[in-house]
């Protein structure tokens, strides 16, 4: 009764079944690790802005790429804002989701070196070409209090570094980038701006990463392994309907052949008779 299993539509169904035990099963396993890493990520950000800020020359130098392990902590800088090289970073989000710019100003420090400093978001002007009605940055020394982040990059962020930009505009986060516009070293990285704050409250600071929320990764996770564990079931019970289905069929089919033979068994003697 189960020589059904060797037909073509069966043989095509099993070697489906059997390709998507594993691939169900390496995708479980993609959703854990993104769980993993989510919750590696939290645990980082909650560390680090509970850290104790210390000045941003300790953890940065001119051309120094920022490592994870410093990402979100917060550092001080004390210098003079240069309003003469400050830029705007293309859209960009607010907290509730509007569109505009970034604001970066070079700090110049007091031994002369630079660090940008994302002062936050404006809204964009009417005409993306015009460069937008930016708060002035205070004057005078200052200590600035932020979150380093590292330089963006088109392959970590996904947004690409458009040429071309209307002067004062840019695409990207690069302390390359602006030491070249600037003609002078600039620290690797930038600060995301949290203290002071803003007069008026512009620009908008950028609020604290979220550190709280781990998704739904491992609940896809487990749906994944779930649908893995059901495709063997599922077979199973496809086979065994089968095999109902076809002894059902061969069931009745015999006893319509045993009530046909009947019928002529008993026509004969009337006919004899006759």
């Amino acid at each position: 009764m189960y020589r059904f299993l060797l037909s073509r539509q069966w043989v095509i169904l099993t070697l489906i079944a059997l390709v998507l035990i594993p691939v169900m099963i390496e995708l479980g396993f993609w959703q854990f690790h993104r769980h993993e890493r989510r919750v590696a990520q939290n645990t980082l950000i909650a560390d680090n802005l509970a850290a104790k800020p210390v000045p941003v020359e300790r953890l940065t130098s001119p051309g120094h790429t920022v490592p994870r392990a410093d990402y979100w902590r917060h550092v001080t800088a004390t210098g003079t804002f240069d309003t003469e090289h400050e830029v705007v970073v293309r859209r960009r989000v607010a907290a509730d989701e509007r569109v505009g710019v970034h604001v970066l100003t070079p700090l110049v420090l007091k031994d002369g070196g630079i660090v940008l400093v994302n002062r936050g978001w404006i809204p964009q002007s009417g005409n993306q070409r015009d460069f937008p009605d930016v708060p002035p940055a205070p004057k005078g020394e200052i200590t600035v209090t932020g979150r380093l982040m590292a330089d963006e990059t088109t392959g970590a962020s996904g947004i690409k570094d458009l040429k071309g930009l209307p002067d004062r505009q840019v695409m990207l986060i690069s302390s390359a980038q602006q030491a070249a516009l600037i003609g002078r070293p600039v620290l690797g990285g930038y600060l995301e701006q949290t203290a002071p704050d803003s007069p008026g409250g512009s620009p908008e600071l950028i609020p604290d990463p979220d550190h709280d929320s781990i998704g739904a990764h491992m609940a896809y996770a487990v749906q994944w392994w779930l649908f893995t564990a059901g495709v063997p079931v599922g077979w199973v019970i496809l086979v065994r309907r089968e095999k109902r289905d076809r002894q059902a069929a061969a069931e009745t089919a015999a006893a319509d052949t045993d009530g046909a033979e009947g019928a002529d068994g008993a026509a004969e003697p009337a006919g004899a008779t006759a």
